[in-house]
């Protein structure tokens, strides 16, 4: 039996850091909910920005140690996607609470990743996993995402830059991008739904 946990769950570097990122989300998601008389708003809003950052720097950085020192398992490949998603989920929610992000543009994207992860789910389960691949439509969507929501975290002025204008034009575009690349999906899958419906 642990043997077999083992094989299933390795705990190599990427996968430990893959799970220090999941750990980091209550850690951002909390520093709103501090007394003021704690932490500031400008802090507040900083703190969470760099653990945002940092969180985000170890989604990259798990994917080249694993690739690297061929580290790569089942079940990193499982997590990593599961993190990625948590940590944009719930500082989206985040941003939402805080009147930062418009609660639509948060339905489109949180929907998206469920929706194309049920997709990706069914696909494989079919044996036709490669016809919804990440593309690169997907990676700058990503991309987007992953500048605007630092930014919007961080809200404050510094000189004449906006981080909360530029955030939100940026997670706009990002939203645009999620529907185009939902559907990019979609259309990939829809002989497999339409053969098998």
């Amino acid at each position: 039996m642990r043997n077999t946990m083992r094989t299933r769950m390795p705990m190599n570097l990427p996968n430990l850091l893959t799970w220090l990122r999941i750990i980091l989300i209550p850690l951002f998601v909390g520093i709103f909910y501090f007394e003021k008389s704690w932490v500031s708003a400008a802090n507040q809003n900083l703190v969470a920005t760099v653990i945002f950052v940092a969180a985000a720097l170890t989604d990259w950085l798990d994917g080249w140690i694993a690739r690297k020192f061929n580290q790569m398992s089942a079940f990193g490949a499982f997590l990593d996607p599961v993190a990625d998603k948590l940590m944009v989920a719930a500082a989206l929610i985040v941003l939402v609470q805080l009147n930062r992000v418009d609660a639509v543009i948060a339905l489109i994207i949180i929907g998206r990743e469920i929706t194309v992860s049920a997709l990706r789910e069914w696909m494989a389960q079919i044996g036709q996993s490669k016809s919804v691949a990440v593309s690169a439509l997907g990676k700058v969507k990503t991309a987007m995402q992953m500048v605007a929501i630092p930014l919007l975290l961080y809200h404050d002025k510094l000189g004449p830059f906006d981080p909360q204008a530029v955030g939100t034009w940026l997670i706009y575009v990002a939203a645009v991008l999620t529907l185009v690349s939902m559907a990019y999906y979609l259309k990939a899958a829809l002989p497999e739904m339409w053969k098998r419906g």
